[in-house]
């Protein structure tokens, strides 16, 4: 399927496995260049060198644990030149909320809302400047 996305830059999180790798995967086929992001380098490096490349495409991976949220932003705003933003995190456990401690239900409101935020003023400037995104 023709998207009209090659040459676009995708930052793809959590895209070690499941529906962020899927993802990276299916944008690149696209043409689009790929940076994944996600906690650990052995596995980036390994999901770098499956994914398609049309020769001209510039695929690449930052290392940052989502539960490190200013990790996730001092790693981001080195290259924060995306058109495309991937936000997907795995977690938080499964389960009524009810059961959840005060702790997980901190932990996860942090990965799945303050690191969305951090994502987002990283990369929506560039985003509004290509008017893409």
């Amino acid at each position: 399927m023709e998207l009209g996305l090659q040459n676009k830059n995708a930052l793809v999180c959590g895209s070690t496995q499941g529906i962020g790798k899927a993802t990276a995967i299916s944008l690149a086929k696209e043409g689009v260049n790929i940076t994944l992001i996600a906690r650990n380098e052995t596995v980036l490096q390994e999901v770098l060198k499956e994914l398609p490349q049309n020769g001209q495409q510039k695929h690449g991976y930052l290392v940052a644990d989502f539960s490190q949220p200013d990790q996730v932003k001092d790693v981001v705003s080195i290259n924060n030149s995306f058109h495309i933003l991937i936000n997907n995190t795995g977690g938080p456990k499964s389960g009524a909320i009810i059961n959840a401690s005060v702790e997980e239900f901190s932990a996860a409101f942090q990965m799945h809302v303050l690191v969305n935020q951090i994502l987002v003023q990283a990369v929506v400037p560039f985003m509004k400047k290509q008017c893409f995104g």
